[in-house]
């Protein structure tokens, strides 16, 4: 019986340690989904930011407005603006929740650099 725990166990935890490897890099999820408008370091400099009005995400100011549920929600369900046309498009369809997790991290970087 012991000779079954100890292999188990191993294999419980080479499977753990290889979940994050399952889930896409934040910053290709970044590129691939959000830098055309947000940009590449969250500014929001680029002529689809500056149309759409997207906020800096380096500003402090600004990423103290919302959580990171928040922010999570917003990814996940999109955002329209009060008559209800598209700003943001959801990525729920998309992204796992996890990946969406990695992103809100990403993002919060934003105001460090």
């Amino acid at each position: 019986m012991k000779r079954m725990i100890i292999p188990a166990c191993a294999a419980a935890v080479l499977m753990l340690g290889a979940a994050p490897a399952f889930s896409a890099d934040a910053k290709d999820n970044w590129t691939k989904n959000c830098s055309s408008c947000h940009g590449p370091d969250g500014a929001g400099h680029t002529k689809a930011g500056r149309m759409a009005q997207v906020k800096n995400m380096t500003d402090p100011k600004y990423q103290a407005t919302f959580t990171d549920e928040q922010a999570a929600k917003q990814i996940k369900e999109g955002l329209k603006d009060p008559t209800g046309k598209e700003k943001m498009k959801a990525f729920g369809d998309i992204l796992s929740d996890a990946d969406i997790k990695a992103l809100v991290d990403y993002v919060r970087a934003f105001q460090a650099k």
